[in-house]
């Protein structure tokens, strides 16, 4: 069980690892948060386009990926009803955004569930060398996630040490979700196509539905769509470098 532990434990870390940096970031002005979530947009949107669908495609098929992306996009739409939540108005850093970091967290942590039953799966089920490249590149790719998802939290007024924490915490979801892949292995190998899909689409909508309006709603247009493009080149050139 150990040998099935430690990447799993590892894996995760990575997000904690990459949560680090924000710990730099201080004093940030209005132009600054927008060009921040605009980059984080494109981060997810590159996320999704680029490395859940492909994935989610390979592993089954076109039609699952679709019913996949729609399903986390109903999901999303419906919990957007459900957490309290106040439309962005633009007018300062006094307006609620509590809504907002809700749907991000929640869209982040189910990109983390298919990811941890990878790493379980791969592990219990192959072993050796496939298990341990499964790890290492899903690992590599926590690092720009955690990173994410604390630089997020920062542009909302979030105490950085309080969002590495958060981060912390998503990377652990994915740790459990490690762990049931190990503990149920085959059993839940035909979810993982399901949940990357699933996880493309909510992320696509926290995207499209928050971060960019807020992001290019206070004359920051420019420097936010230049910031979004580079944030998605970032990812892209990433995820190629580790494959």
């Amino acid at each position: 069980m150990q040998m099935f532990l430690l990447p799993i434990i590892l894996s995760s870390f990575c997000t904690s690892l990459g949560a680090l940096p924000v710990l730099l970031i201080k004093n940030i002005s209005h132009k600054g948060k927008d060009v921040l979530l605009a980059y984080t947009a494109g981060i997810m949107v590159a996320a999704a386009a680029y490395g859940l669908i492909p994935s989610a495609i390979k592993l089954s098929n076109l039609p699952i990926m679709v019913i996949g992306v729609l399903i986390g996009t109903l999901v999303l739409t419906l919990l957007e009803g459900i957490v309290p939540h106040v439309d962005l108005d633009h007018s300062g850093d006094s307006t609620d955004r509590s809504g907002v970091i809700v749907l991000f967290l929640i869209a982040m942590s189910l990109h983390n569930l298919p990811e941890g039953l990878s790493v379980g799966i791969s592990n219990v089920n192959n072993g050796g060398d496939i298990g341990s490249l499964v790890s290492f590149a899903i690992g590599l790719q926590n690092v720009p996630d955690g990173f994410l998802v604390a630089l997020f939290l920062v542009t909302q007024n979030v105490g950085r040490l309080k969002a590495i924490l958060i981060a912390t915490l998503t990377g652990m979801i994915e740790m459990c979700a490690g762990l049931v892949g190990v503990f149920f292995g085959g059993a839940f190998e035909y979810i993982v196509p399901y949940g990357l899909a699933f996880a493309a689409g909510s992320m696509l909508f926290v995207v499209y539905k928050e971060l960019i309006p807020e992001s290019h709603g206070d004359g920051n247009e420019r420097a936010s769509t230049l910031a979004f493009i580079m944030g998605f080149v970032a990812m892209v050139l990433l995820t190629e470098w580790f494959r």
